[in-house]
């Protein structure tokens, strides 16, 4: 019978890692896969594997901030998960797809009149507060005990109730037909791809997504991110954000939500 592999004394001598490691995620692999990726480094010459995972996640689709916490950070991704989020997204407003980007097949909208900048401003305007928000049939929502984008993509119909979200700031930085570029913060649960669908519907025009960019998760912004090509083959301690850092970070990030939600403080 053969018999378990000894620890070598470099494996036994490796500290643990623990804290918060914010990824500039590229387009193409899930938010998933990049958590596979960080803990096979982090836990490279370390005689247990390290426990890694997200603080929410981005669309295979979408770039920019993941934030991930190792070791007993993990424990914290529940906090972490609910702080405000901020997006820029590329909304295409001449046409629409079933999942309201540009992975799924384009449908024409014949739109006579394209909005000019003054209406698209003040029908942004409406997005903000409270609202009601359908999410997109290819989602991870669940629907009878299956995740709807599953459902959707067996052709099956999909029927999914609207939610609140909350927005506190929504801005147009930039306009050419029939491309708008549109600056989002917003509260756990949003979807940026039903934003662009009900853009599109407010406007008459159509609405998807061809890019969206994550910029911020609290107070994790991609000055702190590193780029997945500059990610070291070694996971260390050196490259996290330690939990005492994370602490001072969400203070921080605590008063600056308030300020968003009350303008007099």
């Amino acid at each position: 019978m053969e018999q378990p592999e000894k620890q070598t004394s470099e494996q036994s001598e490796k500290p643990n890692v623990m804290g918060v490691l914010v990824i500039d995620k590229p387009r193409g692999p899930t938010s998933m896969s990049m958590v596979n990726l960080v803990r096979r480094r982090a836990s490279e010459c370390r005689a247990n594997r390290v426990k890694t995972g997200h603080a929410g996640t981005l669309d295979p689709l979408a770039t920019g901030v993941l934030v991930l916490g190792l070791g007993k950070m993990t424990k914290r991704l529940g906090e972490l998960t609910l702080t405000n989020k901020r997006y820029t997204t590329v909304i295409d407003l001449s046409a629409t797809t079933a999942g309201h980007d540009d992975e799924s097949p384009r449908e024409e909208v014949d739109v006579k009149h394209p909005p000019d900048h003054q209406t698209i401003e003040q029908v942004l305007e409406t997005f903000k507060g409270i609202i009601l928000q359908r999410p997109p049939i290819f989602s991870a929502v669940k629907v009878d005990g299956h995740r709807a984008y599953a459902v959707a993509r067996k052709g099956k119909e999909v029927v999914l109730e609207p939610r609140q979200v909350e927005v506190f700031k929504v801005a147009l930085t930039e306009y050419v037909w029939p491309l708008v570029t549109v600056d989002i913060t917003c509260a756990k649960g949003f979807y940026v791809r039903s934003f662009a669908r009900d853009l599109g519907e407010k406007l008459g025009t159509g609405g998807y997504c061809r890019e969206i960019r994550r910029t911020e998760v609290g107070p994790f912004t991609l000055e702190h991110a590193h780029e997945l090509e500059n990610l070291p083959e070694i996971i260390t301690q050196e490259i996290l954000i330690p939990p005492s850092e994370v602490d001072q970070m969400l203070d921080s990030v605590d008063a600056n939500n308030r300020s968003l939600k009350d303008p007099s403080q």
